[in-house]
């Protein structure tokens, strides 16, 4: 099965905090097809969020990432990423920790490997 098919409205599943995510991290879902593991989602990162517990990540699916707005800092490449900076992530690539001074809003879309 695939995502259902869906026209502009505006999101209304409830902000989550995704399981194992640091604190001051939070997601919600647009669309997501729970078969595939395909899924968009709007992410947040609270003002003052730091990811250094956690450690870098890595994911068994592709992941795209565009900052809508905020910034998000990688502490692995002492790097400051800001609005309208975009990411593609192959499974496997290791990236984070983060932290966010400001705050940020990221569109996030992951697919199957």
């Amino acid at each position: 099965m695939s995502r259902p098919q869906s026209e502009f409205h505006r999101p209304e599943a409830p902000w989550r905090r995704p399981p194992g995510a640091s604190d001051g991290v939070w997601e919600q879902v647009l669309a997501e097809d729970r078969e595939t593991g395909d899924a968009t989602v709007l992410q947040r990162y609270e003002p003052g969020t730091d990811t250094s517990a956690q450690g870098s990540v890595r994911h068994d699916y592709f992941e795209e990432v565009y900052i809508v707005d905020g910034s998000l800092t990688d502490l692995s490449l002492g790097e400051t990423f800001t609005a309208g900076m975009y990411a593609y992530r192959h499974p496997g690539t290791q990236h984070g920790p983060w932290t966010s001074a400001e705050g940020v809003l990221m569109l996030v879309r992951r697919g199957p490997a």
